[in-house]
């Protein structure tokens, strides 16, 4: 219901205006107030949404209440009702916000028509409000789809230009420098604490979390220029590691209880613990994939009695050869297991064993630095939607040859799990998989929702677009709403504000801002153009 205060210090012209506006407006809230002072008293109760206000009266007179009121409500709007038509009132009026004026004496039908056109002002602006707050409340349902997509397309896959500084602007973030990647191993049966992880990260200075699979969580940090590296990635860490904790003992996470040392022989990811690898920091987002395989490796080591690692102090998993430096190999490593090339990975494992036995390394040594590989190679898998049993030495082998032996058993093991994946993913999942987003393409669906539609993970299903429609998921969702949208334009009776919702954005400006650098011109410029066309 709208409320109206009508202020006048004379009671027959109050109730003579009340008795108009009641018979033109019979829903409508109406106070009367006797003069300016009674007027601010009033507003702050009543809280109107309409003042009719007099200008002429005694003691504080109508500018100097407007002038109170608005200060205090700036919401409010105002009608000044007045019998002195002169250009100084009007001045006044106009620098405090008054919206229109009334001259004494008015006809009923001039007091119900300007009276008139500010109600249906008040009722025009909360039905955009309420919209507003709609869509507010929408965005910030799906604002973990969106921060998990953004994380899943860096980490393993490439987001276009078109969406990427989008996207983090419906995070709310500005431009970031210094991202670097993290990876959260959880324990067993604390594969619900994804929400708690993603709530700390966001608590502890805005940290990106992505979809969850097996039981990693991948995260995206951005450097505090107030802290040094080491000591941010380190209290995230712990942070990250608390809610683990807690969730696993059924409390409120607390930090306080980690050692400063990360010491602890409960967080060994072997004996099913809680653990975090921490990458190096990049200078743009377009590296931090490189930082993301960087914090695997960190967290590679299944015999480590600690709860997190850096990968700057990780020892290179693979050896510089031919030209070819430790980290070159280790990139090389994960695009091998990631493309199925399993003769090369065990040839790459088997060396790395021959190199460690012709320098006379310690045949523990040796096992430690195979284990790596296999452990590395196993999440990579997982990525990927292939379960795989831990790559844990059934016996602590004898000799080198026994060592090469065992490490094969296992590599065929998961050439065995990666075959049989291979095999289940039917013919058709990707036309199933485009089907689905097509049909669904107006609403919040993920690459996780996409994933659990068909079967397969989230990263999966990101691989299977790159490599069979040569095009990225995000990119193919886009395709499809501007698509739409550029058939509803074709209907002038919808306005681009609903058709930015029909299609599935929740921003016009967004909406208007992918389509123009889809397009070459903006929505507004193609429906014109499109309706041009058409004729009469």
């Amino acid at each position: 219901m709208t409320r109206l205060l009508i202020v006048d210090d004379e009671q027959i012209e109050r109730d003579g205006l009340q008795a108009i506006l009641r018979k033109g407006f019979p829903e409508l809230d109406i106070a009367q107030a006797k003069n300016g002072k009674v007027a601010v008293e009033m507003a702050a109760s009543l809280q109107p949404d309409l003042i009719l206000m007099d200008i002429k009266m005694p003691g504080m007179n109508g500018l100097e209440a407007i002038e109170v009121i608005s200060q205090a409500q700036p919401g409010i709007k105002f009608i000044m009702v007045t019998a002195y038509d002169t250009f100084e009132y009007a001045r006044s009026a106009i620098k405090l916000g008054v919206k229109d004026y009334l001259l004494k004496p008015s006809k009923a039908s001039e007091i119900v028509a300007t009276v008139g056109k500010a109600i249906s002002q008040i009722e025009e602006e909360r039905r955009t409000a309420e919209t507003s707050k709609r869509q507010e409340d929408t965005l910030r349902r799906v604002l973990p789809v969106i921060e998990a997509d953004i994380v899943t397309q860096l980490l393993f896959d490439h987001v276009h230009e078109v969406h990427l500084d989008e996207l983090v602007g419906l995070l709310g973030e500005g431009a970031r420098s210094g991202p670097f990647a993290m990876c959260v191993l959880l324990p067993q049966g604390a594969e619900g604490l994804h929400g708690s992880i993603r709530e700390k990260a966001r608590q502890a200075g805005g940290g990106w979390v992505g979809a969850m699979y097996g039981r990693h969580i991948p995260v995206i940090a951005f450097r505090d220029p107030a802290r040094s590296y080491r000591s941010q990635a380190l209290a995230l860490a712990r942070d990250l590691l608390s809610v683990a904790d807690a969730g696993m003992r059924g409390v409120a996470p607390s930090g306080a209880d980690l050692p400063d040392s990360g010491l602890s022989g409960a967080g060994l990811p072997g004996s099913g613990g809680s653990f975090v690898g921490i990458g190096g920091v990049c200078d743009s987002l377009d590296q931090i994939r490189q930082s993301y395989q960087e914090a695997l490796i960190a967290s590679s080591d299944p015999t480590l009695p600690v709860r997190y690692r850096f990968y700057a102090d990780t020892p290179a998993l693979g050896m510089a050869r031919d030209g070819i430096s430790a980290k070159q190999w280790e990139r090389q490593f994960f695009d091998r297991i990631r493309l199925g090339q399993w003769e090369q990975i065990e040839a790459d494992v088997q060396e790395l064993l021959r190199r460690s036995e012709s320098e006379g390394a310690d045949l523990l040594l040796g096992q430690q630095r195979a284990l790596e590989l296999l452990w590395l190679a196993s999440r990579v898998l997982l990525e990927m939607g292939v379960e795989t049993e831990s790559p844990l030495f059934a016996v602590q082998a004898r000799d080198y040859r026994q060592l090469r032996a065992e490490t094969a058993l296992l590599l065929a093991r998961m050439r065995q799990a990666f075959e049989t994946h291979q095999e289940q993913v039917r013919p058709d999942a990707i036309q199933q998989i485009k089907q689905y987003v097509y049909e669904h393409s107006h609403e919040d669906i993920s690459l996780e929702a996409i994933g659990k539609r068909v079967g397969l993970s989230p990263f999966y299903v990101s691989k299977l677009f790159k490599e069979q429609l040569g095009v990225n998921y995000i990119d193919f969702l886009t395709e499809c709403r501007i698509d739409k949208a550029k058939k509803l334009m074709g209907d002038p009776g919808r306005s681009l504000k609903e058709i930015t919702f029909e299609v599935g954005y929740h921003d016009p400006n967004y909406f208007s801002k992918v389509f123009k650098k889809m397009c070459d011109v903006s929505p507004t410029e193609y429906r014109k153009t499109l309706l041009g066309k058409r004729g009469p």
